[in-house]
């Protein structure tokens, strides 16, 4: 018998949590045509994987690819850690669908986070019509889509902070309805940020009630994860319990030192939910640090209108002076990041402009002294007034405890809750987090060989048959004959993360073979540019 590929002599971890066994693996037309002892097969071309395990490729269960599918395909930094699928659209924050009345405004928006030189157009209205504009030539990885309520509410009700109207609340089932059908994985929220955050519990269930019809799940980066942490799990559960579908909670952490050990809690209250019948499972990365934009920040009722009306009031000196006063009282159900956090554990990842380049990989402390500015608040405004809006941040919040009790729980499955970037080219601004290059290759190399804290064939678990059967990617996440070829090879006693938050542009090292599809991605360690990645439609 003659293959495509044959993986020989490999230690293969076949996704399902079963102990490893040596084996063969072989690759016919983008699919796995048969594994077990081949020795007498050929091949056009054979990967000797001794020392190597051979695992189904990683499923990135949370993933802010969105962007960089259009702009840069290639999508090195994912694959070049292992990964093979990602779930894209996540907190609320899809791409489509679109108000066109709002396209500039959302282009500018855009712009904001993209690097300086794309100049990138929203060229369609439809979730249907984004997905065409995505399947338009390959990628680096597959990608797998959730539609954002955040689009959903800003394309029917804008950015105002209010209830919808009843014929708004129509067109958004419309609109929900109209994703699904298009083939999103599900509905997705981001109940921290605009519009999101001025979304009551009731209005998220009714298009949850919508994904539900079409089999999908409901993925939500929770109301807070810090004070408000048990009332904003209890909300996720309480909307698929309600709504009748799967609850996916979003990189699950206790993001505060009030409530460092709490994961105890939210774990049983997720525990306590399945035993009566709601399908809840959680994704995390494995890191103390989180990363959003850095206008999160300020409390919700500055974002009210858009990010011009913000601005607008960043201007005025007595709404400056309200914005102050909240982050340092604190608002009930708000998550204040720089009043729970700290100012010192607040990093600028990224800025848009070139005057305020230095500020990048510096904690807001450190940006007040630099600027000599009387306080932190004043040195945020200013430069968000500078950025209009834009920029990023890192933010050192969770406890290791938490962090490793969450990973070791068997409703875990692993996600980035990342783009994908590269150390050189248009994807290398800034200080991203390390995630972006690092989440699966940091979990098997210090928590699986040097910490002892899972067993290996669990963690591939945790990234392949888990995430692919949560998000209904049933062709993918285990080795067997007739799935599709995601192949993921590397070394158990070298896989470690490289990038810090001091200098994230690393790849890892120990990923010594990644197929997408049937070709060879990452050959030998080296990223081949293969584009073998499709768009993926729920069906």
């Amino acid at each position: 018998m003659s293959y495509d590929l044959i993986i020989s002599k490999g230690r293969v971890v076949d996704g399902a949590g079963n102990p490893w066994y040596r084996g063969d693996l072989a690759v016919s037309e983008g699919r796995i045509a048969a594994v077990g002892v081949l020795a007498e097969a050929e091949a056009e071309r054979v990967i000797d994987a001794g020392g190597l395990v051979v695992a189904p490729g990683f499923v990135d269960a949370h993933s802010h690819s969105d962007a960089e599918t259009l702009i840069y395909r290639q999508m090195e930094g994912t694959v070049m850690q292992g990964i093979t699928t990602v779930v894209a659209g996540q907190c609320g924050l899809s791409l489509a669908p679109i108000d066109p009345e709002l396209r500039e405004e959302l282009e500018r928006r855009a712009a904001g986070s993209m690097p300086p030189e794309v100049e990138f157009k929203f060229t369609w209205i439809t979730f249907d019509e984004y997905l065409k504009e995505e399947e338009k030539s390959g990628l680096g990885a597959n990608v797998a889509h959730l539609v954002g309520h955040g689009a959903i509410r800003t394309a029917a009700v804008g950015f105002d902070a209010r209830d919808p109207t009843e014929e708004e609340l129509e067109e958004m089932r419309r609109l929900t309805a109209e994703a699904m059908e298009a083939g999103a994985f599900g509905l997705s929220t981001g109940l921290i940020y605009p519009p999101g955050i001025f979304a009551r519990t009731e209005e998220i269930i009714e298009l949850a009630k919508v994904a539900a019809r079409y089999g999908g799940v409901y993925d939500s980066h929770i109301r807070g994860e810090g004070k408000t942490l048990l009332r904003a799990v209890e909300e996720a559960i309480t909307i698929g319990e309600r709504a009748g579908l799967p609850v996916q909670i979003s990189h699950h952490k206790a993001a505060a030192r009030e409530v460092w050990g709490k994961s105890v809690e939210t774990l049983r209250m997720m525990e306590e939910a399945r035993g009566r019948g709601v399908d809840v499972t959680l994704d995390q990365y494995p890191y103390r640090a989180g990363a959003t934009g850095l206008v999160s920040l300020l409390p919700p009722w500055a974002h009210d209108g858009g990010v011009e009306k913000l601005l607008e009031r960043l201007r005025d000196p007595e709404q400056r002076e309200r914005m102050r006063r909240d982050i340092e009282k604190g608002l009930p159900d708000w998550q204040n990041f720089a009043g729970e956090a700290g100012w010192e554990n607040i990093y600028v990842t990224y800025v848009k402009t070139e005057a305020n380049r230095a500020v990048e990989g510096r904690n807001l402390s450190e940006i007040r002294e630099m600027r000599g500015d009387p306080d932190e608040f004043t040195s945020l405004h200013r430069l968000l007034l500078e950025e209009e809006g834009a920029g990023g941040m890192i933010i050192f919040m969770m406890e290791e405890d938490d962090i490793r009790r969450i990973m070791q729980h068997p409703l875990h499955m692993v996600g980035t809750d990342a783009g994908s970037v590269a150390p050189t080219g248009i994807m290398s601004r800034g200080k991203p987090h390390p995630r972006h290059y690092g989440t699966y290759p940091r979990i098997l190399g210090r928590y699986v060989r040097e910490q002892g804290l899972l067993r290996l064939e669990e963690a591939v678990r945790k990234m392949t048959s888990l995430p692919a059967q949560r998000f209904g990617l049933l062709d993918r996440g285990l080795l067997r004959p007739g799935m599709c070829a995601d192949i993921t090879v590397f070394n158990p006693e070298t896989v470690i993360d490289k990038a810090t938050f001091k200098d994230p542009h690393q790849f890892p090292e120990g990923i010594e073979y990644v197929i997408v599809g049937g070709q060879v991605t990452v050959d030998g360690g080296e990223y081949t540019g293969a584009l073998a990645g499709r768009t993926l439609r729920k069906r």
